[in-house]
């Protein structure tokens, strides 16, 4: 806060961070609950479909539950972001492959809520937590 009580826009930055990991983090959390409650069979079977170790499913935890936790935090968030990444693209190549041209009935890219959580994940890499966070701002945050 300035002399004044104004905002200057490092302030601004940092809350722009803070709604990027919150509307990420909380979004991609659902998904990952919804894992924990029900399960990861249906990815297992995928992931044995294209003759891959039926334990790599277990990475959707990291993907789904660690690196939303971690950015919501904003402890090792850049880190979050990347587990996100990873787990977009590994959910993307397995089963989103034949989508990746796609237009839905009303316009929209068909793999529009894959490459907001690809992205975001991505954005939030390289931006870092911002300030507004339980990890502050070092290097990996």
């Amino acid at each position: 806060e300035c002399a004044d009580g104004s905002f200057y826009i490092g302030h601004t930055d940092d809350l722009g961070k803070l709604v990027l990991r919150l509307t990420l983090g909380v979004l991609l959390l659902f998904h990952g609950a919804h894992k924990i409650l029900t399960g990861i069979d249906p990815i297992r079977e995928m992931i044995g479909a294209h003759h891959l170790p039926d334990y790599l499913a277990y990475g959707v935890y990291a993907g789904e539950v660690l690196g939303p936790v971690l950015i919501i935090l904003g402890l090792f968030a850049r880190l979050g972001g990347v587990l996100v990444m990873l787990n977009m693209i590994v959910a993307i190549l397995l089963v989103h492959t034949g989508m990746l041209c796609g237009i839905d009935g009303a316009g929209g890219y068909v793999l529009e809520l894959q490459a907001f959580y690809l992205f975001g994940g991505l954005a939030v890499a390289l931006l870092g937590a911002g300030r507004i966070a339980i990890g502050g701002e070092g290097p990996l945050n």
